[in-house]
């Protein structure tokens, strides 16, 4: 009688070693990216937290629920936990890490040890940030303005400056080792122009981590020396110049920006070109699209401070490069769409998070140009317009990017597929819910409504009423993915080698892939988004199960 051998177990990335320390100890960039994605995802729930008891406070006028100083501190742990430690690093240290060297054919990193040391100074920058928080927290706003965070805050200025000072050398050292990896690793014939939109992303995104860190964080220590020291750099009772810390700051943060939207960029133009089933339109301008974005990002940060007393010649400068600036964003938007023309279009769950990052995206960017004009952001200066704005390319944007990216690469990285009916609907309340939060802001900003004010007159009640059930809808969306895609880790059908009849490298390997990612070294022959060919017979073809 023949017995049947039973068939032997693939040995991937996610079972060649267990326990603990496997992973805390780990060099491979794809668990590496697992632990960062742990590691924001507490943070965003932790800025959630923040954000909720904030609208809850705006639902009434009288300022009841929280005192002003209490007020002050929740809004300022909410933008210095999703800037500083979700939204910088969500999509550069999550899919960027899993993704580079098997996008460009390389085995790992270029410093795998720097990589894993990079996610433990995140770590620990993170628990200077949450020990600040947990001992009183940091009243001061999450632009830090002197001379009253250096001076005159009795919150917990300092304890959360060394945080933030910290966790900029993990995004020091993550671009360091991305222009490395891209420069020096990438396989045969994969030469810069058949390179995937998603690494010229991060190739200008590491740019700007290389060259605008160091700017925020000796400004920080700036303010951390005057504040213990009493050095008189920012205070002008002691000689200094508070002008000088808003030049500093701006001068790293609105790049900041384009570290938040710049990897989401590329992300679409991957989801926007396979679900298309089309080749990106004008790849090239796209390409250098994201390079002039990381350039010119670093001449605008004068539009920030319009209303500072710079003069009217230095406001016009501003005013006409933050104009220009918009100029490469506005082509990838047209570009995206001219791509969707006459495509063979499907709207699965990563494809409907790329169309409502262009709709919410698009918004921000051209509420971007009112700011960016003297006289309408002299009216509009710090007020919920601003905020809306900011949310529109940042919420809208950067994290509708992440969430697409993450259920697009998901049967990649774990092997499974999740329930796509659920995928839709999340997608689908997100956007509701985002929309029902920001866009009443819009309007509160026009009529007059200053932030971080949390008592406001009558009038504005049912606006900010909205922007509160707007809000809840949003925390609905943003659960339910976490919740299915958990589950889909157990219980999600067995995902094949490339689910969504991709192209790219990391679609050429199995899911999950292979702690070396390939099994050969791959050889490049064509350009990124050949569509119109067959994929490779290598593929398993179909779309993740309706489960």
């Amino acid at each position: 009688m023949n017995q049947q051998q039973p068939t032997p177990r693939r040995t991937h990335y996610l079972n060649v070693n267990y326990g603990i320390k496997s992973w805390l100890l780990t060099t491979d960039h794809k668990r590496i990216a697992w632990l960062y994605l742990l590691s924001v995802t507490f943070f965003f729930f932790i800025g959630g937290f923040f954000a909720t008891l904030v609208r809850l406070e705006l639902m009434t006028p009288q300022g009841d629920l929280v005192q002003s100083e209490t007020y002050n501190k929740l809004f300022t742990m909410h933008g210095v936990t999703m800037v500083f430690f979700f939204l910088i690093p969500s999509i550069p240290a999550v899919l960027g890490n899993f993704l580079v060297p098997m996008m460009i054919g390389a085995r790992d990193l270029a410093f795998p040890r720097l990589n894993l040391a990079s996610w433990y100074i995140f770590i620990l920058g993170g628990l200077f940030t949450i020990a600040a928080a947990a001992a009183g927290g940091v009243d001061t706003g999450w632009t830090f303005y002197t001379p009253y965070s250096s001076i005159y805050s009795n919150s917990h200025v300092a304890l959360t400056v060394v945080g933030i000072f910290i966790t900029g050398f993990s995004s020091i050292l993550t671009g360091l080792n991305f222009m490395v990896t891209i420069h020096k690793m990438r396989a045969p014939g994969l030469t810069w122009f058949r390179l995937p939109l998603f690494i010229w992303a991060h190739y200008a995104t590491s740019i700007i981590f290389i060259l605008g860190t160091p700017v925020i964080a000796i400004t920080l220590v700036l303010v951390g020396m005057e504040r213990l020291f009493g050095l008189g750099i920012f205070d002008p009772s002691l000689g200094g110049d508070p002008l000088l810390f808003q030049h500093l700051f701006w001068f790293y943060s609105h790049p900041a920006v384009y570290i938040m939207i710049l990897p989401a960029m590329g992300v679409v133009s991957e989801l926007i070109a396979c679900f298309s089933h089309k080749r990106i339109f004008g790849y090239t301008f796209v390409a250098f699209a994201s390079v002039a974005i990381a350039v010119i990002g670093f001449l605008v940060w004068g539009h920030h401070m319009f209303v500072s007393g710079q003069s009217v010649y230095a406001g016009m400068i501003f005013s006409f490069l933050s104009f220009l600036v918009a100029i490469p964003s506005a082509i990838k938007v047209f570009n995206w769409t001219a791509t969707l023309y006459k495509g063979s279009v499907s709207y699965d769950a990563p494809m409907l998070y790329a169309l409502g990052f262009i709709g919410l995206f698009t918004i921000g960017g051209l509420t971007g140009l009112f700011l960016a004009t003297l006289g309408v952001d002299i009216h509009v200066h710090d007020t919920y317009f601003v905020i809306a704005h900011f949310h529109y390319i940042m919420v809208g944007g950067a994290v509708m990017g992440y969430l697409g990216g993450i259920h697009f690469w998901w049967p990649k990285m774990t092997g499974r597929t999740y329930p796509e009916i659920w995928a839709r609907i999340a997608a689908l309340v997100i956007f509701i819910g985002f929309n029902l939060t920001f866009f009443p802001q819009f309007v509160l900003g026009y009529l007059g409504m200053p932030r971080r004010y949390h008592v406001y007159p009558p009038e504005f009640q049912v606006l900010n009423v909205m922007s509160t059930a707007g809000a809840s809808i949003l925390a609905v969306g943003y659960v339910l993915p976490l919740l299915y895609l958990i589950w889909s880790l157990r219980y999600g059908a067995i995902a094949g080698v490339n689910p969504w009849a991709a192209r790219g490298l990391e679609w050429q390997t199995a899911s999950p892939p292979p702690t070396d990612n390939f099994e050969t070294t791959p050889i490049v022959t064509e350009g990124a988004y050949a569509y119109e060919k067959e994929p490779a017979e290598s593929y398993a073809l179909g779309k993740p199960a309706n489960v």
